[in-house]
C-alpha cells in the first residue's frame, strides 16, 4: 500500500508543474506553433536558395556559352523579387549573394544591349542609384524586368 502511495504521490508531483503550464500557456501555444511552421517554410527556402547560390549559376549554359537574354532577363526579375522580399531580407549574407548575382546578370544584360555601367567601381547607396539607372535604361532598350 505505500508503495502504491509513493508512486502516485511522485507521479502528481512530476505532473503537476507540466499541467500548470499547459493551463497558463494555452493561449500562447498555436500561436507558438503557426511560428514554428512558418520558421520551417522560412529555412526551406533558404536552403533551396542556397543550393541555387552555390551551384554554378542558373544562366549558365552546360556549353559554357554565355546565357541567352530571356533567360537573363527572367533571372533578373527573379532575383529582384528575392531582393525585395522574401527569405532573404531576414539575413545579410543571403542577401548580399542575391545582390551580387542581380549585379551579375545587369552586367550581362548592360553588354548585350550596350548600356554603360558603373556597377563594378561604385558602393553603397551610389551603387543602388546606379542600379536605378541601369535598370531603367535597360527597360528602354526592351528588357522586361518587372
Amino acid at each position: 500500500m505505500a508503495i502504491t502511495h509513493v508512486v502516485v504521490l511522485v507521479t502528481v508531483l512530476l505532473c503537476l508543474p507540466c499541467a500548470v503550464a499547459v493551463v497558463v500557456c494555452a493561449d500562447t501555444l498555436p500561436r507558438r506553433r503557426v511560428w514554428t511552421r512558418g520558421g520551417r517554410r522560412d529555412i526551406r527556402a533558404l536552403r533551396c536558395l542556397d543550393r541555387r547560390l552555390s551551384g554554378p549559376g542558373p544562366a549558365l549554359r552546360p556549353s559554357g556559352g554565355p546565357p541567352c537574354l530571356d533567360e537573363v532577363a527572367a533571372d533578373l526579375r527573379r532575383l529582384r523579387r528575392q531582393r525585395c522580399g522574401g527569405p532573404t531580407t531576414g539575413s545579410a549574407v543571403w542577401l548580399a549573394a542575391v545582390v551580387r548575382a542581380y549585379d551579375d546578370r545587369l552586367l550581362i544584360a548592360s553588354e548585350a544591349y550596350g548600356v554603360r555601367h558603373h556597377l563594378t567601381e561604385l558602393e553603397g547607396m551610389d551603387r543602388e542609384l546606379e542600379r536605378m539607372r541601369v535598370e531603367e535604361r535597360l527597360r528602354a532598350a526592351g528588357l522586361q524586368l518587372r
